[in-house]
């Protein structure tokens, strides 16, 4: 999960809020490209992953499922490892705060933005949905303590959830998430991705929906244009745990993934630990 997670994130990175000509040119999957305004190394990937790693790590620590855990370990992976790809107020945000206990003074949870559901997917595999939906809750509030923040995330995580239990075929995803959390998940998506969370996750749905293998599933993502990367992030690490999905992305963007110390072997080998949590 966690390393198709971030490869949709890196490759989508490049693209994100481009221009359509520019999608329709190099979405191939041939390559990470360059993004023609931010500075991001093609094959790096972006605040998507590395909050996705923080909750997961936070999951795996055994410690009581709190605010303070969640604060602690998103500051804690900022501070190891600064990066692009954060909104700019957060990331000034980030750069400020020294611990957990401070970032959850200072927060502003106000937002109905993408930030709680592009770190959701991990929490898909804890065993029931109940769980889900409660331990997702408690990690949305911290940054997204909104209506519409809480249940982009939820169906976020529970889209993760309905693969990795094997609930039902992916065609049933929309009405399953309806009736879980409220939303209009069943309805395609169209057009660009703005920066809400529901926009993300209801385009990374229509994406798994409708194709059959993560390749197609990637390309789609990108192809509606916008913010591109969260909705690759979402769909690809739900849709890694289908068995209706062809897990088929070509090696060359696992191989040139970044690779630094909390890189791609070290996603690999969190994620071996994550997916032990589903059995």
């Amino acid at each position: 999960m966690l390393l198709e997670l971030a490869i949709g994130d890196a490759y989508g990175a490049g693209f994100e809020y481009v221009s359509a000509s520019r999608v329709l040119r190099d979405n191939d999957l041939s390559r990470y490209v360059q993004h023609p305004r931010h500075r991001l190394v093609p094959g790096s990937y972006t605040d998507d992953t590395q909050m996705s790693l923080a909750v997961a790590e936070a999951m795996l620590s055994g410690e009581s499922w709190t605010p303070s855990l969640l604060a602690r370990h998103f500051v804690a992976a900022f501070r190891r490892d600064p990066r692009e790809g954060y909104a700019q107020r957060f990331h000034a945000f980030l750069e400020e705060v020294q611990t957990g206990e401070e970032f959850l003074a200072r927060i502003d949870p106000s937002s109905d933005k993408s930030g709680a559901a592009m770190r959701a997917p991990p929490l898909g595999v804890l065993p029931s949905t109940a769980q889900v939906v409660e331990w997702c809750t408690v990690q949305a509030e911290v940054t997204h303590r909104t209506t519409d923040g809480v249940n982009a995330a939820v169906a976020a995580a529970l889209m993760a959830h309905y693969f990795a239990y094997d609930i039902g075929p992916k065609e049933e995803l929309g009405p399953f998430l309806e009736s879980e959390v409220p939303g209009q998940w069943a309805q395609p998506w169209l057009g660009e991705v703005g920066p809400k969370g529901w926009m993300s996750v209801r385009a990374a749905i229509t994406a798994v929906v409708a194709h059959d293998t993560l390749a197609d599933i990637l390309r789609a993502c990108v192809a509606y244009g916008g913010d591109v990367d969260t909705v690759a992030a979402i769909a690809l690490g739900a849709a890694s745990c289908s068995r209706d999905v062809a897990q088929n992305l070509p090696a060359h963007l696992a191989d040139a993934l970044e690779n630094g110390a909390f890189g791609r072997d070290y996603i690999v080998a969190l994620d071996a630990r994550l997916m032990a949590l589903a059995g």
